[in-house]
């Protein structure tokens, strides 16, 4: 007797949807998109209250851990970039990626040294890793303005990197001419409108970082 089973097509309406994005589900990306808005919104948040520039603990201790917090919510933005293809499926664009990935954990080093072990804050080591926080931000920065030339997120994912990663290129300026106390209060909203909205964006709405190209 010859089976009448139906096997659903690709095209049949029962058929499974595949919802990763780029080998990311959905779910992961919803996930990792509110660990990156969650640790620049404590960064945000502990800026307001102490600024950038804070001498003496606990002050130092908690802007620097923060920071931290920050730099592991940017690495998860980092591997939703890397995971979708966000700068290109190239090696050099992938490697890009990768790259700012080692700078931003050299600075997560310093960042977490810097804050829990105040003997070693003057030692030569820790000063070459302080380094790696602006280079990490700079990189960043770039990654923005691949993201928004590459094409390959859509929508708003496609122009938001651009405003969040401009980070430190408002935030020094700013410093440079107006002043530690502007540039506090800039910085910190900064964060709020660039990297916490980042976040929130590629949370509801994962499917923008599907490659578009």
């Amino acid at each position: 007797m010859t089976s009448t089973s139906h096997v659903p097509a690709h095209t049949d309406p029962a058929a499974p949807t595949a919802a990763p994005t780029g080998g990311l589900a959905d779910s992961t990306v919803r996930r990792l998109a509110l660990g990156l808005s969650t640790g620049a919104l404590t960064w945000s948040a502990v800026s307001f209250v102490y600024g950038f520039d804070v001498a003496g603990d606990p002050g130092l201790m908690i802007t620097d851990l923060a920071g931290l917090a920050f730099q592991i919510g940017a690495q998860c933005l980092l591997t939703i970039m890397l995971r979708t293809g966000a700068t290109g499926v190239s090696r050099v664009a992938r490697g890009m990626v990768r790259a700012e990935r080692v700078l931003l954990a050299l600075a997560m080093v310093w960042s977490l040294v810097h804050g829990l072990f105040p003997a070693a804050r003057d030692t030569v080591w820790l000063g070459i890793l302080d380094a790696f926080w602006p280079l990490s931000m700079l990189g960043m920065f770039v990654l923005g303005v691949k993201i928004a030339i590459t094409g390959r997120w859509r929508g708003a994912a496609r122009l938001w990197p651009l405003v969040a990663e401009s980070w430190v290129v408002v935030t020094l300026p700013t410093l440079a001419i107006f002043g530690t106390s502007v540039s506090n209060v800039v910085g910190a909203a900064h964060l709020l409108v660039g990297y916490t909205t980042l976040g929130l964006v590629l949370a509801f709405r994962p499917d923008l970082v599907r490659g578009g190209k």
